[in-house]
C-alpha cells in the first residue's frame, strides 16, 4: 500500500505531545503513609476519615480461604 499524504515531522510530533505519562497524583496520609488521591486506605480502610470496608472480616475470609486450599493439597 502506498502513502497518499505523508505528515510532516512537525504534525506527528504535535500529535503526539498528548501521549506523554502524568505524575500520579500521590498524598501522604496520616497513619499510614502513601495512597493515591481519591481513593481509600488500604491499610485502615477509610476515605476522608470515614470506614469504607470491612477489612477483618476481608482478612478473615482471605484467612480461611488460604487455610482450606493448604488442607486439601495434604
Amino acid at each position: 500500500m502506498v502513502v497518499r499524504m505523508r505528515h510532516t515531522r512537525g504534525h506527528t510530533r504535535n500529535r503526539r505531545s498528548h501521549h506523554a505519562l502524568k505524575n500520579l497524583p500521590i498524598v501522604e496520609t496520616k497513619g499510614d503513609g502513601l495512597r493515591l488521591n481519591h481513593t481509600a486506605s488500604k491499610v485502615t480502610g477509610t476515605y476522608k476519615g470515614k470506614p469504607v470496608k470491612a477489612l477483618q472480616k476481608k482478612l478473615d475470609k482471605k484467612i480461611a480461604k488460604k487455610t482450606v486450599s493448604i488442607s486439601k493439597k495434604k
